[in-house]
């Protein structure tokens, strides 16, 4: 073989290794229509692989997947509100309005504020029950002593007609024969009669002064219960708008619970207030009637004390013109 040939053999086996390398380098149109089969099939060199994360393995074919239910949506003012509910944790709570429940959410100010009010509240009823029974029995003694000696003609009689009894019409049947058997040597019989008038005036005033006892705590209750209530409301609404401003919010639903607790203890004070002044105009009444009734028996006993002293006064005039 010449070297003509040698080297035309060469190149000959060169173009037909080029060519099968071509060949399996490069896919054929008929691989590409169809969807690049030969391309899978062509060999991916090492380098050129992606490296995958390891997959976790299969589930076993008798376990059973755990289905999650989706979860709900959440509004997009969620956290806005569960913010708001947080601030408003102190004053803004939704809660029942009710007058006990209002109470136990009120400020500790405000709440010695109420208890003090139910307090005079009791103390104004108490008053009353003791003060009604105490006049209707008084009235009803001093009636009956006074029916007693209307038809006696001394003191020794209406002593006698009275007995045992023991009101202010014996405390002053005692007080004239008292000062008669002071005064028997006086032969001055004004000076009798005047020096019992002034007992008469200490027994009536001390009477007045038994049954007008606690009718001061009574109009005391009624005169300042109400600004004693309204001082509960304004330290109440103080706290409530000082909330408000570190809430930085006028929901209502928010500020009404702060502001009904601060009208309550104003609500009390007036629940306390109204009863005192109506009782103690009616006390007013019923002793001013009583003491008119002292009055009369004051006066009866004062013309029994003076039917004695002119009695005596004659006896001694008598016996000296004899």
């Amino acid at each position: 073989m010449t070297r003509f040939s040698r080297l035309a053999w060469r190149a000959t086996c060169g173009a037909a290794l080029g060519l099968l390398i071509l060949s399996q380098a490069v896919p054929s149109r008929a691989q590409q229509a169809g969807g690049g089969v030969g391309a899978a099939r062509a060999p991916v060199p090492a380098q050129a692989q992606p490296q995958l994360p390891p997959q976790p393995a299969p589930p076993a074919s008798n376990a059973v997947p755990s289905i999650q239910p989706p979860a709900a949506p959440v509004p997009a003012e969620a956290p806005a509100a569960a913010a708001d509910t947080g601030r408003f944790a102190g004053i803004g709570r939704l809660r029942e309005l009710s007058p006990w429940s209002m109470f136990l959410s009120a400020d500790l100010l405000v709440k010695a504020v109420m208890i003090g009010l139910v307090f005079a509240s009791l103390v104004t009823w108490t008053i009353f029950l003791a003060k009604t029974i105490q006049l209707s029995r008084a009235r009803k003694q001093l009636s009956e002593a006074l029916a007693r000696i209307a038809d006696t003609r001394s003191l020794s009689e209406a002593q006698l007609a009275l007995g045992s009894t023991t009101n202010v019409l014996s405390a002053l049947l005692s007080a004239a024969m008292q000062e008669i058997r002071i005064s028997a040597d006086s032969g001055v019989e004004a000076g009798i009669k005047e020096r019992a008038a002034s007992h008469f005036s200490e027994i009536v005033r001390m009477e007045a002064r038994a049954v007008r006892y606690g009718m001061a705590v009574i109009a005391t209750i009624g005169a300042t219960a109400p600004f004693v209530g309204l001082f509960g409301t304004v330290w109440g609404i103080m706290n409530s708008f000082i909330g408000i401003s570190k809430a930085q919010t006028t929901n209502l639903a928010v500020v009404a619970p702060g502001i009904a607790e601060a009208l309550l203890a104003t609500a009390i004070g007036l629940a306390a207030a109204i009863p005192a002044v109506i009782i103690y105009n009616h006390f007013s009444r019923a002793t001013k009637s009583y003491l008119d009734l002292v009055g009369r028996g004051s006066g009866a006993i004062g013309r029994l004390l003076s039917r004695d002293v002119d009695r005596f006064h004659g006896r001694m005039i008598s016996r000296a013109a004899e």
